[in-house]
């Protein structure tokens, strides 16, 4: 089994205990689902282990390959920036390949929809229903253009209307979006946070959700979202037969 190279989830890290919490559910769950794959945890920032120390231990243990894979829903300062900064001081008997962030992808959208159900709603409502999408934020025009994106696709599943909202460098704010939606006529608003982990921005959705009807807990460990970090890690180890569409 070892010939597989051993997965790197890279977390972003946070002062939020509930962060590393949620991470280590999903990395779980990822393990449930391809038991002889070995799955390792860093994090850029706040936990422990770091990224740094993760890529040491495994050279010194005499592992070749990984595949590094941002624990991201969109491709935004960390993914091109802090993640390939961080694998380039790897040391160099590692062959790294950095996966591509988890979002956009039908399965996500499944998870929110599950969430979305967990918290209440009825799949009978899902046409009389404004959703709120809502994102941490980017100062990043390219991630903030694929969640609009993502809401019009999402829209197009039956939502009565769903509108994009972030918590943090751009706009409109959560409240905003909600307020919107009632305006629009939707008979109930939800809230959809688009986000993997609890902590400060996930926080500040939820304070923005007082007005909605229903407010759906944050994608965690949910089953498509390991898929979906599966999906990633072998389309980067396997670069050649994901070009062929296998």
């Amino acid at each position: 089994m070892h010939h597989k190279p051993v997965l790197l989830v890279i977390a972003h890290g946070s002062r939020d205990p509930r962060h590393a919490a949620t991470v280590h559910a999903l990395v779980r769950r990822v393990r449930s689902l391809r038991p002889g794959l070995r799955v390792e945890t860093g994090f850029l920032d706040f936990n422990v282990p770091s990224v740094h120390g993760v890529l040491e231990s495994l050279a010194a243990e005499g592992v070749r390959d990984v595949v590094a894979l941002p624990l991201l829903l969109t491709r935004a300062f960390h993914a091109k920036a802090d993640i390939p900064a961080v694998l380039r001081e790897a040391p160099s008997r590692l062959r790294i390949r950095q996966a591509d962030v988890l979002g956009p992808s039908p399965l996500l959208l499944h998870a929110l929809e599950r969430r979305l159900y967990e918290a209440g709603l009825t799949p009978a409502e899902k046409s009389s229903t404004g959703v709120v999408l809502a994102s941490a934020g980017s100062t990043d025009p390219e991630a903030i253009a694929v969640i609009a994106d993502i809401a019009r696709e999402w829209r197009h599943t039956g939502w009565c209307a769903v509108r994009p909202a972030f918590a943090s460098a751009s706009l409109p704010r959560t409240e905003d979006a909600v307020r919107d939606l009632r305006a629009a006529g939707c008979a109930r608003v939800a809230v959809a946070p688009y986000v993997l982990a609890p902590g400060f921005l996930p926080d500040r959705i939820a304070r923005g959700a007082v007005g909605a009807d229903v407010l759906a807990e944050v994608l965690g460990p949910a089953p498509e979202v390991a898929r979906v970090v599966l999906d990633r890690y072998d389309q980067a180890r396997l670069p050649a037969l994901a070009a062929l569409g296998a």
